[in-house]
């Protein structure tokens, strides 16, 4: 392996007729390097204090000037680099410069005299040349023509794409192997076997590249192209392959958007070359630098391809075209800086050699034979490729008593044989993945047993909750109904006392609380919701905003079809007046001598009609937007309300289901001992129903003593409260004795007992409180 630097050369291009060569010297010293000094005089209208350098000198391996031929330049650069591609090396020659400095001249040649032909062709001829002399290898030669235009690859040697537009082209992409090297998908390689099939081809790609004349170039190519001839040579015998390659590279010229003053296509194609150039510079100068650990060869297409050439396994030559004008002094001073940094970059050139992999494969092939052959002479058996059914029969009696053989100590003997032994594994691998699955099956039907277990479980425990959530509600419910049957009574009460003064009896019923409310809540919490929101303090205010809200819908509906219909009406004028100037345009058309420009009283009517139209849609829209403000600030407040309103109801829920829990172990501990008919059983049934339904009427005729369908009761306080249930006043309940007790009806339940002895008792108080009061 061996360190070479990028050899760096410079030419000069000859100038035209009307252009003005600047000031140049070339110091030719066959010794070292050749040195170029350009001078740029100072200019008179920047000032007399002008700090610029007048003297530019740049070192190159050789300078060609004006004078010197296409021979010359092919003899001192090419030539080299091809002696090395044949010896097994890999080379690149690359032209770089501005656009219309000679770059395609020198790499490709010119069409006029034979004199003119550039490095490809006279490389080519060079290269054959030496493949004939040489009898001694064995030598095949390929060639591949890629275009980049606009970032795209194209193959300009593709068979089937004969002359035919570049789009039409088979597109080139970049594919990259885990050992960094780049293969070029869409390639095509095509085989020459002499000078002018090589040459053929070139011609062909040649016919297929992109060129444009520019101001600068009446021939510009727009792309870059890289010509590459792929080199395997080998000596008969031997088991080596040298395998080299030789890129030779035609960049586009850069060029100043500003100076050339190109657009349109022209000025697209402009921006991808200087933008591959722009990314071809930076791997430059990552390169030049030193520890510097990521050099972006991705950024662009061109130098992905050219990774190898750029720091990498080749020898590279550039050449700098330089055009020595007036106007294009600045862009020639560009190239020799980047000549000067080129040269700085070292590449790893190595020998590219490799074994034939056919001669690998028959010598491998060759080594086999002959062990089995040195097998047989030990066994004295020959051996197949496959055992007999005998032997397959004994390996799985053999496997299986060492299975059931509980001795750790036991083994499995088949022999030396390597086909009994790889039987013997895979037998033992298939039996353990039965067992695995016999396994993972058993597994599966316990884990979906206890799923199912789970899942009854987790049912059963929803249910409960869902149970004792709906007996919260149904007493809740039961309160709520207790007090609104408390009001009314006491109400029809001081109604009758008031105006009789004779105790009657008092009919009970219950209202109905079945309001529709939202289907988030249960049946039970919906009731009570809705009896809350009836008696809630913001219930006014809230049917008055949805009121105005309704209004406020219809208002703006009614004026959105106001407004489609002002629209459409608008529309219509348009289509009018596009007629009226369809018919002056038939009419002018019919007879020239009509004019065109006369004002038409028609339109204009219509376009009156279309402002005043106007007018009244804006009116109507500034309208429309205000009523959407009101209907957004109604329906805010609404929601607001509403919100305040769920608050409310759910403390006011949780705090009767709290109370209702505390008030649960007064009732049921009742100090009175009653015993139930059971003629009553059916009565206190209909008592406890939703409806809560009751008609009850005590005759003054009943039979006082209570002997029949009675409840004899200890406590005399009952027995007053129950006189006082069937309408009496309490004195004239203190009078009847307790004998004469009217008749209960209770259930049995526990839980309905107690709400009906509560609501006596609830009662009783109340008179209690009344009679203290007339006192």
């Amino acid at each position: 392996m061996a360190r070479e630097p990028i050899r760096v050369y410079a030419r000069v291009k000859p100038l035209g007729r009307r252009q003005q060569a600047g000031i140049y010297s070339i110091d030719d010293d066959e010794k070292s390097l050749s040195t170029l000094e350009v001078i740029v005089p100072h200019d008179l209208a920047d000032g007399v204090v002008n700090n610029k350098r007048e003297s530019y000198k740049f070192k190159f391996q050789k300078i060609f000037d004006q004078e010197a031929k296409q021979d010359m330049v092919f003899d001192s650069v090419a030539k080299p680099v091809a002696e090395c591609v044949l010896a097994g090396y890999n080379g690149t020659i690359f032209a770089y410069g501005q656009t219309g400095s000679g770059k395609t001249f020198t790499i490709t040649g010119g069409a006029e005299c034979y004199s003119d032909r550039g490095i490809i062709p006279r490389t080519l001829s060079y290269i054959f040349g030496q493949l004939q002399k040489d009898s001694s290898k064995v030598y095949t030669t390929h060639v591949s023509y890629l275009e980049i235009y606009n970032e795209c690859g194209y193959d300009l040697l593709d068979p089937r794409h004969e002359a035919s537009r570049l789009e039409d082209l088979p597109k080139v992409t970049i594919m990259e192997d885990p050992d960094q090297n780049i293969h070029l998908k869409n390639l095509s390689l095509q085989q020459a076997t002499n000078e002018e099939e090589a040459l053929n081809l070139l011609f062909l790609g040649d016919t297929n590249r992109m060129i444009a004349e520019t101001p600068m170039n009446q021939a510009s190519s727009r792309s870059h192209c890289i010509f590459t001839i792929h080199i395997s040579s080998k000596e008969p015998g031997s088991a080596t392959i040298r395998r080299s390659k030789l890129h030779l590279v035609d960049l586009a010229g850069s060029e100043r958007v500003a100076k050339t003053g190109v657009g349109g296509h022209l000025l697209t194609e402009a921006k991808y070359i200087n933008l591959s150039l722009h990314y071809l510079e930076q791997v430059i100068i990552a390169l030049a630098e030193k520890n510097r650990s990521h050099i972006p060869y991705r950024n662009s297409m061109m130098t992905s391809v050219l990774r190898d050439s750029l720091g990498g396994n080749c020898m590279t030559t550039m050449i700098a075209m330089l055009s020595i004008d007036k106007r294009n002094i600045d862009e020639s001073i560009s190239t020799c800086r980047f000549a000067q940094r080129v040269a700085l970059i070292k590449n790893e050139v190595v020998l590219n050699e490799e074994i034939d992999p056919r001669l690998i494969i028959v010598q491998l092939k060759n080594e086999i034979q002959e062990l089995k052959d040195e097998l047989v002479l030990v066994t004295g058996k020959q051996r197949t490729s496959e055992l007999s059914q005998e032997e397959l029969l004994q390996l799985d009696e053999l496997i299986e008593t060492f299975l059931k053989d509980n001795d750790p100590d036991s083994a499995l003997d088949v022999g030396a044989d390597m086909r009994k032994i790889k039987y013997c594994f895979v037998h033992m691998k298939e039996l353990m993945n039965h067992s695995k699955i016999s396994d993972r099956k058993w597994l599966s039907q316990h884990t979906s047993e206890e799923k199912y277990t789970n899942k009854e479980a987790e049912e059963l425990k929803k249910m409960k909750e869902l149970l004792q959530q709906r007996d919260n509600e149904i007493n809740i419910l039961v309160n709520m109904l207790k007090k609104e049957k408390k009001k009314a009574r006491d109400a029809l009460f001081q109604l009758n006392a008031a105006s009789t003064g004779i105790p009657c009896a008092v009919p009970s019923a219950a209202d109905d609380y079945y309001f529709s409310v939202g289907e988030n809540m249960p049946l039970g919490c919906q009731e009570a919701f809705e009896v809350f929101k009836r008696d809630h303090a913001d219930s006014v205010t809230t049917e008055d905003n949805k009121q105005l809200l309704k209004q406020k819908f219809a208002e703006a509906k009614c004026l959105g079809e106001k407004l489609n219909e002002v629209r459409n009406k608008i529309n219509n004028l348009k289509g009018k007046i596009t007629q009226r100037h369809i018919q002056k345009a038939a009419l002018a058309v019919s007879s020239p001598s009509e004019e065109l420009n006369t004002l038409d009283p028609v339109e204009e009517k219509l376009r009156m009609q279309i402002e005043e139209e106007k007018k009244s849609y804006r009116t109507m829209f500034d309208y429309l937007k205000g009523l959407k403000v009101e209907i957004e600030h109604l329906q805010l407040l609404m929601g607001k309300v509403k919100m305040k309103l769920q608050k409310d109801f759910e403390v006011w829920w949780s705090e009767e289901a709290r109370n209702l829990q505390q008030e649960k172990p007064e009732m049921v501990s009742s100090p009175n001992t009653t015993t139930v008919h059971p003629q009553f059983i059916k009565s206190s049934q209909h008592l406890s129903t939703k409806s809560f339904s009751e008609t009850t009427s005590v005759s003054p005729n009943e039979d006082p003593a209570g002997k029949n369908n009675s409840i004899t009761s200890n406590n005399p306080t009952l027995r007053t409260s129950s006189k006082a249930h069937l309408g009496y006043s309490e004195e004239e309940a203190k009078k009847i004795s307790p004998s004469s007790s009217a008749s209960i009806p209770l259930t049995g339940d526990s839980q309905a007992d107690a709400d009906i002895l509560a609501f006596i008792k609830a009662r009783q108080n109340i008179l209690q409180k009344k009679g203290l009061g007339n006192k």
